[in-house]
């Protein structure tokens, strides 16, 4: 798996002061996606051990409130992304975000993709449409995109959006 950046300190990406990872590949393609870059699979550096250990220690500072997970698209990164947040996971106890352009409703059908969603605590879902944009939106770019309590929507069964 590669990343085009890691961000200690990310405060546009989920609730409080966050450590990004943003992964690369992606397949969706939407119109004026603001990661175009980020598109291509072999962009990028190549995840390492190392870089585990680097943002482990980023998520040991008092100051960040978790970890989130974006790109590019995490999902079509899932099976590595998996192990790497389990590694995470053994170190450090913080919530975790994760943005991607399918829908709960296409994680939870893929195996892989639904491991690594049963890792994280909140989903921002739905791809980027370029006419639904909205920037008072917070968390996310396009009125169509939803931010899910994960843990909630698992519990009951139905789609629980998160709140602040």
């Amino acid at each position: 798996m590669r990343y085009g950046q890691i961000r200690k300190f990310d405060v546009a990406n989920g609730v409080g002061i966050r450590t990004s990872i943003f992964v690369t590949g992606c397949r969706h393609n939407c119109k004026d996606c603001f990661n175009k870059k980020y598109m291509d699979f072999n962009f990028g550096q190549l995840w390492t051990e190392d870089t585990t250990k680097e943002v482990i220690e980023y998520l040991k500072d008092e100051n960040v409130n978790g970890l989130t997970l974006l790109g590019g698209e995490p999902m079509q990164n899932a099976k590595e992304l998996t192990e790497i947040v389990k590694e995470i996971k053994k170190y450090v106890e913080k919530n975790i975000w994760v943005y991607s352009g399918y829908t709960f409703e296409e994680i939870i059908e893929n195996d892989e993709r639904f491991e690594l969603l049963k890792q994280c605590d909140v989903l921002v879902d739905g791809r980027f449409i370029c006419e639904l944009k909205d920037l008072t939106l917070r968390f996310r770019g396009s009125s169509n995109q939803r931010i899910i309590d994960i843990k909630k929507t698992l519990k009951t069964g139905n789609i629980t959006l998160f709140m602040e």
